[in-house]
């Protein structure tokens, strides 16, 4: 597999989390053989380009890719965004994010019962307000404007809602189709349209349409009702952070970019981003890079490799004394990720 670390935190989630998933892989049987490359801000300070101009077709020569994050305060957010995560993810056509939450034992959450919480967030990932597409006009007079054109095609939408239905017909078969089409009345009616005739085809599914804002209470309000949703680019990236909160935090967020039936490598990525104002000090929770893996893990034919670090993790937790800040505790990045470790290798494969 490919492992690009990053930038701020990137590296020490990264670093923490390879020994987990190579044990967790020896455990089932099979070997890991990271390669890495240095893509990110420290590159793009040096050269330019946050990675090469044939990044995405190097990154085709591998099975799947495992991001730490990008960001660092002294580069444009745009450039090494644009220049990296977004480019690979519309050079490779990696047409879906996935992003499952659920509740973690041990785990102190805004929830006054934490308890329960289990659903994925199927996120849209090429296009939508992501596309690129707009301009600035005016520059630095009074009639300066930004323009952001959000485009929504029939080959995305069902691309997104045919996953998003197959991965709920293996869970408890409900999906909620999240829009804005009461006032945005071109791209989110196309949605409407295009999945009420995905769900057709699914009569053991059952759909709902759940505007945006009504959908972010029920996520604070009613977390446990909730299975599949399916988002737009922009809604499921605001959404699925939020949701994250309902797990304990950013730091438990892992998500997947995948292309369905398609031949492109899959990235897997912690959500939690950069976070450079803890980056360096040893203390990110790698939990997130580490559930990351396990996605990947599953992706590459390894369930039972996934399985267990989903479980190491799981017992990990379980015991305050090793939670990371950010959960409320004072063990460092290593600690936590030595505990998780010392889990896996003395696991059994189920």
């Amino acid at each position: 597999m490919a492992v690009i670390p990053g930038d701020g935190v990137g590296p020490e989630v990264v670093s923490a989390s390879l020994p987990v998933l190579r044990a967790a892989a020896a455990r089932a049987g099979a070997r890991l053989d990271p390669v890495e490359f240095d893509w990110g801000g420290e590159r793009y300070l040096r050269t330019g380009r946050a990675m090469p101009a044939d990044g995405a077709e190097i990154l085709r020569g591998f099975p799947a890719v495992l991001f730490g994050a990008v960001g660092r305060p002294d580069v444009p957010d745009h450039e090494l965004v644009w220049g990296l995560i977004i480019g690979v993810r519309q050079a490779l056509d990696l047409a879906v994010n996935v992003r499952p939450v659920q509740s973690w034992a041990g785990v102190r959450t805004v929830l006054r019962e934490p308890d329960g919480v289990d659903l994925v967030i199927v996120r849209e990932n090429t296009e939508g307000e992501y596309v690129g597409v707009g301009g600035r006009a005016h520059a630095a007079t009074a009639h300066e404007l930004g323009i952001e054109v959000a485009v929504h095609s029939r080959t995305a939408i069902l691309r997104a809602a045919r996953y998003a239905f197959d991965l709920a017909r293996s869970r408890r078969g409900r999906v909620s189709l999240v829009t804005k089409s009461n006032a945005l009345r071109h791209g989110y009616t196309l949605w409407d349209a295009v999945v009420a005739e995905v769900a057709a085809a699914y009569p053991d599914v059952e759909c709902e349409q759940v505007l945006v804002d009504a959908m972010a209470v029920r996520l604070v309000q009613q977390p446990r009702d909730l299975d599949v949703l399916l988002c737009s680019n922009l809604f499921g990236d605001i959404l699925s952070d939020l949701a994250a909160v309902l797990a304990g935090g950013m730091g438990m967020a892992p998500s997947a970019n995948l292309l369905p039936d398609g031949d492109a490598p899959a990235l897997f990525e912690p959500v939690h981003g950069s976070a450079p104002d803890i980056a360096g000090r040893g203390v990110a929770n790698p939990v997130a890079c580490m559930l990351s893996g396990a996605m990947l893990l599953d992706h590459v034919g390894l369930p039972v490799a996934g399985r267990i670090v989903r479980d190491a993790v799981a017992t990990a937790l379980r015991d305050p004394a090793r939670h990371t800040p950010d959960l409320g505790g004072s063990a460092t990045t290593k600690e936590l990720a030595a505990e998780i470790l010392a889990v896996v290798e003395s696991s059994t494969a189920p």
